[in-house]
């Protein structure tokens, strides 16, 4: 199956169930999505309405039980392990709820350190890292620690160690769950800048409706599905 044109992935009745027999739990009932390159993209729903499952297929950290998953012109439901793991290495951002920062590493130590365990060449990772800190414009406060660091740059210290790789896709799982409003706004401006200025595509969860004026496009999930958005 060929990514459409224009595309970076192709989801195509992608289900996911957890458990067996009568103990079984379908979260996803087949859902289909095409997420455009170089755009901005909210999944929105309630809790348990599906979101955190479909970015784990999304990213390779999960195999859906049924249906197909195109990314960047690959297959991954077709991938070895090994294959999926090189491809979330380095073709893609992750960004959970929580920092999950090393604490006792700088914000430059904790981009470099992630750059350094994932194969990036040793000559490269200063550069690179330094990069990732100015993009998010961190680079004034990079010798700090997370404890030095408020919770909007200790975001930024994630996104920038997300995106120091230079990905092809970012996935956030509700990268300002723990902000403020304020806070949060300015990461998402954040987001919208880089799909600017690197034409990096975006997909994020997210049940905050301040964040929908701001993205590209919206999907809706309700129960495992995909519904029409107003």
């Amino acid at each position: 199956m060929a990514v459409a044109e224009g595309s970076i992935i192709r989801a195509e009745g992608l289900a996911r169930t957890f458990g067996r027999g009568t103990g079984a739990v379908k979260v996803l009932k087949g859902v289909h999505l095409t997420i455009p390159e170089g755009k901005l993209i909210a999944l929105k729903g309630r809790s348990g309405s599906g979101k955190t499952t479909l970015i784990n297929l999304l990213g390779a950290l999960d195999r859906p039980t049924e249906g197909s998953l195109t990314f960047d012109g690959e297959e991954l439901t077709a991938l070895s392990d090994r294959r999926r793991d090189e491809v979330r290495r380095t073709k893609m951002g992750l960004i959970f709820q929580s920092f999950a920062l090393f604490p006792l590493m700088s914000a430059y130590e904790n981009v470099e350190f992630v750059l350094r365990i994932s194969g990036y060449p040793a000559r490269d990772r200063k550069e690179a890292a330094e990069r990732a800190l100015e993009q998010v414009g961190l680079k004034p406060r990079m010798h700090h620690r997370p404890f030095e660091l408020s919770g909007g740059e200790q975001q930024r210290t994630a996104i920038a160690r997300a995106i120091a790789h230079k990905p092809k896709l970012l996935l956030a799982d509700e990268p300002t769950a723990e902000l403020d409003s304020k806070t949060g706004l300015h990461i998402i401006k954040l987001f919208r800048d880089l799909v600017t200025q690197s034409g990096i595509s975006i997909v994020l969860t997210t049940h905050d409706p301040a964040i929908m004026e701001i993205v590209d496009q919206v999907y809706e999930l309700e129960d495992g599905q995909i519904v029409p958005t107003c």
